[in-house]
């Protein structure tokens, strides 16, 4: 997130700004390496990007499998450990592109807004 912190977290003056946002930024990305470690067969590619709309992060594995929304019980009806990354990645991110590779498995590029409320 080094990209962050010099494009946009200290400004001209040098003093933090707004590090809710950031947060988000690094939650979103710790989600995207986690599944694609944990679901996707291994990371194989990660970019980021600071755009005029905010950060666009992206990862790409080894599965061909598209992402899907856990349950969030378990099969005695009691919330779910774990399993909420993929809903907390939709829930933050203001875009999500998922795209094939030509070598197979798929990139998955989110764009987190750096903008208080505009996720």
């Amino acid at each position: 997130m080094e990209a962050l912190l010099r494009e946009w977290l200290l400004p001209a003056g040098g003093a933090p700004d707004d590090t809710h946002v950031v947060g988000d930024a690094v939650l979103v990305t710790s989600e995207l390496v986690t599944n694609a470690l944990r679901h996707g067969g291994g990371l194989t590619s990660f970019d980021v990007e600071m755009t005029d709309q905010g950060c666009r992060v992206s990862v790409g594995d080894r599965s061909d499998r598209l992402p899907e929304l856990a349950s969030s019980r378990d099969d005695s009806g009691r919330l779910r450990v774990g399993g909420h990354g993929w809903r907390v990645i939709r829930r933050l991110a203001r875009s999500i592109t998922i795209t094939p590779e030509s070598h197979g498995g798929k990139r998955v590029s989110v764009l987190i807004s750096l903008a208080r409320g505009a996720a």
